[in-house]
Order: C-alpha cells, then structure tokens, then sequence
C-alpha cells in the first residue's frame, strides 16, 4: 500500500491510503463504517506500532471500499495537503551509504585543486590507490550516520526556508526508510523483515555551516537541524510493493531541470547492513526513521555540493523515485 499523512477538513491530520486511481481513502472513517472501530488507524505511528494485523485490517478496508463503489471516503490526491507521512518520526537517523558521494565530498571540499590530478589516478589505476579513498579509508570499515532534529520534518509542497546563517544552502537525493518491527543486534540477514516500508527523502543542507562546524571534530549539527530541514514523502510505500529496494532509481530536479540521478544499486552499504550496525546493543522502535545518505553512482551526483552548485530563494526541489512518486518543495 502507498499510506499518506494529510490535512483533512483543512486541519485534522488524518491516515489515509490511495487507491489505484490515486484518491486518498479515509482509513478512519471507512474503518467506523465498516464496523471496525478497534482499527488503529489514528495516525501512521498508530498503523505502525500494530504490525501486520494493522495492515491487514488497512487491506481489507481497501478491498472493500473498491468492491463497494464508495467514493464519498476519498479525497483526490491532487486536492489534498499532505504532510510527511510520519510527520513525527519517533528518530531520525541518516546514513552514508554511497561511497561516491563522500568521496566526490572529499576532493571538492578537501583535495579541491588536487581533485583532478585525484580523478587521474582513479582513471588510471583504480579508486583503491587514490587520495580520496585513503582520507575515507575508516568508512569502508561499518556504515556510519549522525542523528536530526525529529521535529523539523515537513512534507510534500511545503516551504523549506533558507537559515539566516546559510550562503551555500543544498538539497540531498535520499530514500529513507521506516521502522516497523523492534529488535536489537538485528542480523543484515533477517534486517529487511523490520523495516516497515519506504519514503523519499530530502535532507536540506546548510553546506557552509556544516563545514565550519564539522572542522571541531563533531556534526553535522546547525548545517542540518533547522526548521523544515527533513523533507520527507509524499508517500510511504509498505515493503511489499517495493520488490526491488536494491534497484530503485531516483532523480533530482530543481526548477523543472534535472540535477541528479542515481540508483540505490550503488549503495555500498544496503539499509539491511545499516540496520544491523545501527541495532547493536541498541533497540530499534517502531516508527524509527533511516536515511540512505546522497544517492551518488554511476547514473550521476547527488547534491549541489558535488557539483559547485547550490539552491536560491524561489527554487521548488522534486525528487522522484519509480514506485514511490515525487516529493516537491519550495526554498524560501
């Protein structure tokens, strides 16, 4: 199922699900007219938290919302405001999974006029014998991530206001998942039965900040934690509709023109390796949420900072990704 977090009534946030014709059911109210009132369809967390028995009563509502016809529950999506999917994820966690992101990060920011002689040997030889692989050489050894703000995620069509700290603000090209199932010294090899499903992500950047901050051996910390700073949506897709998640492609436009485009096939730690580091001696929740870090490979790089180029007030980010949708928002 594709489950969205929407303004009903204009300011009642409420579960809901599209069918396949992309209109918003009102899992609540339909859950009340079918008799179903011990449904926990209050909010995502609330479906979340039940496990498979949720979904399956979310299903079966479905199944008979098209059965019957009934279309006085459904919203249209186009006409909708909708929220993050989890507008209040229980964490946030973001990874860095794409080893071309931090290496293409390490010679823009460090090498920088090295950076080409760096891309040279690459060529020639291989990344193994290169400068920036070598400065990375502790990243090839376990995922790594930093913890953000939980409360400064905002959704699909909201603005994304520039800190008034920032001259380098950045989108990041992420796919992000949600925790489903609890567990600790979760095994890679068991991993994927408690994640609960997918979402697009977009970790807006304040670059400067960040690289000023992260020079105290700490962060990111203001270069990450500002209001509306972790987009996320416009949907989560339940791990049974994503039957791929090694081979999802996704995009990055800014002002209709694409920026990006990569794969979650060059992910150099899968989110199962992730979950597996992230859980040692350390429960996971259900509701917990996981950023794949940049997507960046061999299709193209995945933030400005890659490229020497960077947002302005004005500019709407999309990033799309096939199963998932478009997530679109405004920088103001």
């Amino acid at each position: 199922m594709k489950l969205v977090t929407w303004l009903k009534n204009g300011d009642e946030a409420a579960l809901g699900a599209l069918t396949g014709d992309d209109d918003i059911v009102d899992l609540k109210a339909a859950a009340t007219l079918f008799g179903m009132s011990e449904a926990p369809f209050e909010s995502m967390l609330s479906l979340i938290r039940s496990g498979e028995g949720g979904l399956d009563a979310a299903r079966q509502v479905m199944v008979r919302i098209s059965e019957e016809g009934i279309t006085d529950l459904c919203t249209p999506l186009g006409a909708a405001k909708l929220l993050a999917p989890l507008p209040v994820p229980e964490s946030v966690r973001d990874a860095m999974a794409f080893e071309d992101h931090i290496i293409n990060c390490i010679r823009v920011q460090g090498l920088k006029k090295l950076a080409g002689i760096d891309e040279a040997i690459e060529k020639k030889w291989g990344r193994r014998y290169t400068l920036a692989r070598f400065i990375n050489r502790a990243w090839y050894e376990r995922p790594v991530y930093y913890k953000s703000n939980r409360f400064s995620v905002v959704g699909h069509d909201a603005e994304v206001p520039i800190p008034s700290y920032c001259r380098r603000f950045d989108y990041e090209l992420e796919l992000g998942i949600v925790i489903g199932k609890a567990g600790a010294n979760i095994p890679a090899a068991r991993a994927g039965e408690h994640i609960f499903g997918y979402t697009l992500f977009n970790d807006f950047s304040a670059r400067d900040e960040q690289m000023q901050e992260m020079k105290g051996r700490l962060g990111p910390a203001k270069g990450k934690d500002f209001n509306g700073g972790n987009a996320m949506g416009p949907v989560l897709v339940t791990r049974d509709e994503i039957p791929d998640p090694s081979n999802i492609t996704l995009a990055a436009r800014v002002n209709g023109r694409e920026w990006s485009r990569g794969s979650t096939a060059d992910m150099h730690w899968s989110f199962e390796e992730i979950i597996q580091a992230v859980s040692r001696d350390e429960t996971l929740y259900p509701g917990e949420f996981i950023g794949s870090g940049t997507c960046s490979g061999r299709q193209g790089r995945g933030c400005g900072l890659e490229m020497g180029r960077f947002l302005s007030s004005g500019d709407t980010v999309e990033l799309v990704a096939e199963g998932i949708g478009t997530l679109r928002n405004r920088v103001i």
